[in-house]
């Protein structure tokens, strides 16, 4: 029976594994939430993150799991009387699609095979009708290991349909994926810490545009947890509008630290150099459950074309090295596994747990 105070090493695509220098942070004593320690805390990470992010607008920092945002902006930046179009090629940005439906919104879908990217030209043709307000999309999607063409995506927009409303899930790709916020024209960019930031969750960033602030303002039953305006209001001072998760955010300024030292740029060649790495095994022992011209830096989907038994892998390696990753999503299960290469996880530790892996294969 696993043993949660023994917790294992985490090669599953979220939460991922977080080094004991990022767990000291959580425990540093906790400050008054409205003083003036707080606010200096808050107003640092968020610059930070403007720099990590590539935007001159706005960070807003959210105690909750990246889904809330995704609510956020759907009840923040579309009217009841608008549409949006989500965008559909896995679990997650089905999911999204349910959210704006339950938020009372009408929703298009756009959806292709799980494992097939979502292109332009399919974009285009959608939006060519005139009749949407916003569209949601799913840079990396994380049941299948696949990263849309965005940056594509996001230049013709721009030239086309430069009124539409850009949402962008960027879970398992802030941070180890390039993302110039600016420079794409999105809207709303969010993501939750437990991924690429290796952090433990309950912590979601969101850039978020000053178009999308000012189409807030005319949306009427915004809510109030996830309320835009109120944020902006908060920011202004350097705080939130309710009680923040202050361990995770003196995490976050620790992790942004460290992340801005480097370099994005030698960050994002960190996670492709693990990709391909990963992507290279998975070839050789089976192959990929995406083209490989799609596959993400952060995790890889790999098809079990020799018919092992997954979950009888997984529980043999957590069992001899408290260490685990992951099965399939939904209905991939056991059609395929999961290994996330994003965060603090280095190649050393890759190569270690796919010789494991191998062990039991063989």
């Amino acid at each position: 029976m696993a043993d949660w105070k023994n917790p294992p090493r985490l090669f599953i695509p979220g939460p991922v594994k977080v080094n004991d220098d990022v767990l000291q942070q959580l425990a540093r004593p906790t400050l008054g939430h409205r003083g003036k320690e707080y606010a200096q805390l808050h107003g640092e990470t968020v610059d930070m993150l403007k720099k990590i992010l590539f935007t001159e607008q706005n960070v807003f920092l959210f105690t909750s799991s990246a889904s809330g945002i995704w609510e956020a902006a759907i009840r923040n930046c579309v009217g009841f009387d608008e549409t949006v179009l989500c965008t559909c090629c896995g679990a997650f940005s089905d999911k999204w699609a349910d959210v704006a439906r339950d938020c009372g919104r009408n929703v298009d879908e756009l959806k292709v095979d799980w494992g097939k990217p979502v292109l332009s030209e399919m974009i285009d043709e959608k939006l060519a009708t005139g009749k949407y307000a916003a569209v949601t999309l799913v840079y990396n999607e994380t049941s299948t290991g696949l990263t849309n063409p965005l940056y594509e995506v996001s230049e013709m927009m721009k030239a086309k349909y430069p009124d539409v409303l850009v949402f962008v899930d960027t879970v398992s790709a802030m941070v180890g994926l390039p993302l110039h916020f600016d420079q794409l024209g999105w809207d709303v960019a969010l993501a939750s810490v437990q991924k690429a930031f290796a952090i433990p969750p309950g912590l979601a960033v969101a850039a978020v545009s000053s178009r999308a602030l000012e189409k807030s303002k005319s949306v009427p039953g915004r809510g109030y947890y996830f309320d835009f305006q109120l944020f902006a209001k908060s920011a202004e001072k350097n705080q939130t509008p309710t009680t923040p998760n202050i361990p995770h955010i003196m995490a976050l300024n620790y992790q942004c630290e460290r992340l801005l030292k480097e370099g994005m740029e030698k960050v994002w060649d960190r996670h492709k150099q693990m990709g391909d790495f990963v992507r290279a095994w998975a070839k050789e022992k089976f192959t990929l459950f995406c083209e490989e011209k799609y596959a993400s830096n952060t995790l890889t989907t790999i098809k079990n074309t020799r018919g092992i038994n997954v979950a009888e892998v997984i529980s043999s390696v957590q069992q001899k090295h408290n260490t685990i990753f992951g099965n399939g999503y939904g209905k991939l299960k056991e059609e395929t596994f999961r290994i996330a290469h994003m965060g603090d996880i280095t190649l050393d530790d890759l190569k270690e747990l796919l010789g494991w892996i191998d062990d039991e294969i063989r």
